[in-house]
């Protein structure tokens, strides 16, 4: 069974240096939408949560549990393999910090999510 792409459209944001509208995010495919929304430590020491995004949480699964180099998974959410990399860098922090400091770990879209 051939199962269809979700499609992660990134919020428009605002050039930082020149102070005007920045280049347009690309789109960024998907392999699944994450069933458990939220992780919650059974010692909740702060009861701030700490957001991952769906895009994150799919790097993350692509490569550290199916094993998949970073060019590899760039090629299956059609990006780069720099933003592949910036992503699993900010996904690997937000982790270890909920667990350093025993907060709550949930997973939001930060975007349009819609399936092709």
């Amino acid at each position: 069974m051939y199962r269809l792409p979700i499609i992660f459209m990134p919020r428009w944001r605002w050039g930082r240096q020149r102070g005007g509208p920045g280049r347009p995010f690309g789109d960024l495919f998907l392999s699944s939408i994450p069933h458990i929304k939220e992780f919650i430590p059974n010692p909740c020491a702060n009861t701030e949560p700490i957001e991952l995004n769906y895009p994150e949480h799919n790097v993350i699964n692509l490569i550290d549990l199916q094993g998949l180099t970073q060019e590899e998974a760039a090629k299956r959410m059609n990006t780069s393999r720099g933003t592949v990399w910036r992503l699993l860098e900010n996904a690997r922090k937000k982790i270890a910090k909920a667990l350093i400091e025993s907060r709550p770990l949930v997973i939001t879209p930060k975007g349009e999510v819609k399936k092709v």
